[in-house]
Formats: structure tokens, C-alpha cells, sequence
């Protein structure tokens, strides 16, 4: 191999290891993002549990007073 071929390939494997770099950070940010996604999906469906037992209750206490007055 000549200085231009081994130039050339040593510019491609530098282009290869910049790249993979940028995946890595990448990939860092999107399991960073997943895990606060994750979190905040959990608060979510405890909001939702917490709403749908206060709505059952005021159901039911509606019904109860609905019973009442009949």
C-alpha cells in the first residue's frame, strides 16, 4: 500500500471513531429521555388512579343519595 491509501484509510477509520462517538452520545440522550418519559408516565397513571377512586366515590355517594331520596 502507498502513503495516499494508507492517508485515505486512516481519514475514514478517524471519520468511523467521530461517528461513533456522536451514536454513543446519542444514544445516552434517548436513555436519558426514555427514563424521564418512563418517570413521568408513572406519575401519570398514579394521577389517573387517584382521579378515577375520586370520581368512583363521588359516584357512589351520588347513588347513595339518590337511594335516600326515593
Amino acid at each position: 500500500m502507498n502513503q495516499s491509501a494508507f492517508d485515505r484509510l486512516e481519514s475514514e477509520v478517524l471519520a468511523l471513531i467521530q461517528q461513533t462517538e456522536t451514536l454513543r452520545r446519542e444514544q445516552t440522550a434517548l436513555q436519558a429521555r426514555l427514563e424521564q418519559l418512563m418517570t413521568e408516565r408513572a406519575h401519570l397513571i398514579q394521577k389517573n388512579e387517584l382521579a378515577r377512586n375520586r370520581l368512583e366515590g363521588i359516584v357512589s355517594r351520588l347513588k347513595d343519595m339518590e337511594e335516600g331520596s326515593v
